[in-house]
């Protein structure tokens, strides 16, 4: 299978927007941070810029939000797309926005929010086509924004209660990258037994646990981790044991050799080959 052309960025969620006065922001908002790179990536500050912002219960706050971070960069082309409807996904101009943009962003809040008013729609068409044969077309998302870029979308569950069998709540997300299973918040919200929870049911899936303020830029399978914080890789490909298939719900789990990696800033992951490069131990720290 053809790998897509077009780069694709979720994004752990809470990403630094310029406005904040935050200690976990150690990168150069302007020069270094996610979305100057989204920019960048699609373009650069005059790149067409369309932010959806369906998963959040305040879209019009949310937007506001984007409108003055990506204005912060010196973006002067940016539309939000308040879609709450599967007829708004069908709309002359969500269809016009979504087939002239550089860059469409989705926002954090809830997935299941974006698959039921995006997913099958004219836009969610529209969206996979260009992915699929645009090189410059960018598809970023943030948290939620994030999780839905999966086939197998995590869609709830509460980081306490997993590790046991049904805890983790999946849904079909929108198939962007099938290839993978992505959590976000993963390090401040403690996430690793949800994660590897949805690792267990899909061993087909690579698992991705994004922390806030970072992300990945995907192209042709090859992932960059960009932000300030890590990414956690769970490879499931030579699991020893999973005792998944076999447990009654509420029953705890238990896996053997599942691989895992924690990659930061400028390593990379290879979706294809599963391979990891990353950063020489003799690079000075920043």
């Amino acid at each position: 299978m053809k790998s897509n052309k077009g780069i694709l960025i979720p994004i752990g969620g809470n990403e630094d927007k310029g406005i904040e006065a935050d200690e976990m922001y150690t990168l150069d908002f302007v020069t270094e941070g996610i979305l100057y790179r989204i920019v960048e990536l699609s373009g650069g500050i005059d790149a067409k810029i369309v932010v959806i912002p369906t998963a959040s219960s305040i879209p019009v706050e949310i937007g506001d939000n984007y409108l003055e971070a990506f204005g912060t960069i010196g973006c002067t082309n940016v539309e939000i797309l308040d879609i709450r409807s599967q007829k708004d996904s069908e709309s002359s101009r969500a269809i016009d926005l979504i087939s002239k943009a550089n860059c469409v962003m989705f926002s954090g809040g809830n997935q299941s929010k974006i698959t039921e008013h995006i997913g099958g729609s004219s836009i969610h068409k529209i969206l996979k086509e260009r992915y699929k044969n645009e090189s410059d077309f960018v598809i970023a998302g943030t948290s939620a924004g994030a999780m839905a870029m999966a086939n197998n979308m995590i869609a709830g569950g509460s980081a306490v209660d997993s590790f046991v069998k049904g805890a983790v709540k999946m849904k079909k997300g929108l198939s962007l990258v099938p290839q993978l299973t992505i959590d976000t918040h993963f390090i401040k919200r403690g996430r690793f037994g949800r994660l590897a929870e949805a690792v267990a049911r899909y061993p087909e899936r690579i698992g991705i646990g994004l922390a806030e303020d970072t992300g990945l830029v995907i192209q042709k399978n090859e992932c960059e981790v960009i932000g300030s914080g890590m990414v956690i890789v769970f490879d499931p490909r030579k699991l020893k044991h999973n005792n998944s298939s076999i447990l009654s719900e509420g029953t705890p789990m238990s896996l053997t050799n599942l691989k895992t990696h924690v990659l930061a800033n400028g390593d990379r992951f290879n979706i294809k080959k599963k391979t990891v490069k990353v950063l020489p131990v003799t690079e000075p720290f920043v």
